[in-house]
Parts: structure tokens; C-alpha cells; sequence
């Protein structure tokens, strides 16, 4: 038990460095041998935790996106009512990546170009899924507010490219440019949305 914790903290060590890596130089400029000087380990010491940088990032942002769907399931624990789960579930994913702006970066590859480089193909189709699965929730409650699933999808697709759209200009400041911020404006989305689901904004049963 006790070789398997000092294991566990120095693979916390690696990922810490790591992460600071990649923002401070990007995910191309980052070696191995950075990121072990950083976590003050030789480079041997972390090949035997990972093996390669690309896996080491895939760590990362599958351990995000396993916060990322506590926080969602943590705001829908014991709650039920389908407005209530989107409003609730919208709200816990929004937050999430406005307290966390360097998860956004990490999951949406704003730090390389928003482009999931170094990834394999499966990797990417499995983190992908666990981003779906934070807002599967809201998509299930749009169907049982009346939505058709096509209708469903579209909404939550919209709903995520909003949030992520705002929450990219409230963490690079052009956000004030508009003079707005970024919480009012996400708190009316969602009240529009909840309108339309509901039908007092446009038909919910539309194809």
C-alpha cells in the first residue's frame, strides 16, 4: 500500500510538471526531459509511468474531464424535473470551465492551435465521448421537456458552443470590448432555452 501511494504521488508529480509545460512552452516545444526537470525526476524515472508526452497529456485531460462530469453529476445529485436538470447541469458545466480557465485550455487545445495534436485517433473518439457524457444530461431533459432528439441535439450543440464562445472571451478579456460579462449573458441563453423547451419560445415540437 505504501509503494502504491508514493507511486500515485509521483505520477501526481509528472502531471503537475507536465501541465506546466505545456502552457508555459505548448505541446510541441515540451520533452520528456521537460517535463521530468520539472517534476525533479530523472527521464527514465517517468517513462516508467508514461510512455510518451502525448500519454501524458491524454492523463491530463482525461483526469479534467472526469472533474469536469463529477461536477455535473455532483449539481444533479438528488434533483429531478427536466428544467431543473438543464438549468442545473448547463450551470455546473459553465462553471466549471469559468474556475478552471486552464481545463478549458487543455480541453478545447487552445494552448496548440485548437487542435488535438499528439492524440491518436482513439484517444481523441474516447475523450470526445466523456465531453459528451457532461452533456448528455441536458440533452436527456430537453427530450423530456418534449424536444424531439434531433431538435435535443441541435439545442445542446448550440448551448455548448455558446458557453464555450463566452467563456473564451471572458478568459481573454475581449469580453469587455462589448462591455458585458459573461455570466449575464449565459444566464439569458439558458432562460431562453428553458423558453423554447418549454414552448413559450418557439415550438417544441418541431421536427
Amino acid at each position: 500500500m505504501l509503494k502504491q501511494a508514493l507511486a500515485d504521488v509521483r505520477r501526481r508529480a509528472v502531471l503537475d510538471a507536465a501541465r506546466s509545460a505545456f502552457f508555459d512552452l505548448g505541446m510541441e516545444k515540451t520533452s520528456m526531459r521537460e517535463i521530468a526537470q520539472r517534476a525533479g525526476y530523472t527521464v527514465g524515472a517517468i517513462y516508467s509511468y508514461f510512455a510518451s508526452k502525448e500519454e501524458v497529456y491524454g492523463a491530463l485531460l482525461s483526469e479534467s474531464l472526469e472533474r469536469l462530469n463529477a461536477q455535473v453529476q455532483a449539481a444533479l445529485d438528488g434533483r429531478t424535473g427536466a428544467v431543473e436538470h438543464v438549468r442545473l447541469a448547463a450551470t455546473a458545466f459553465f462553471d466549471f470551465y469559468r474556475e478552471n480557465p486552464r481545463d478549458l485550455d487543455l480541453g478545447f487545445y487552445l494552448f496548440q492551435g485548437m487542435n488535438p495534436r499528439g492524440l491518436t485517433p482513439e484517444l481523441n473518439e474516447k475523450l470526445n465521448a466523456r465531453l459528451r457524457d457532461a452533456l448528455q444530461p441536458i440533452q436527456d431533459a430537453l427530450q423530456a421537456l418534449g424536444l424531439p432528439p434531433k431538435r435535443a441535439l441541435e439545442e445542446v450543440t448550440a448551448l455548448f458552443a455558446h458557453t464555450v464562445g463566452l467563456l473564451v472571451l471572458s478568459h481573454t478579456g475581449r469580453i469587455r470590448m462589448f462591455k458585458q460579462a459573461s455570466q449575464d449573458l449565459f444566464d439569458t441563453y439558458l432562460r431562453q432555452l428553458l423558453g423554447r423547451a418549454s414552448g413559450r419560445g418557439g415550438s417544441a415540437g418541431e421536427a
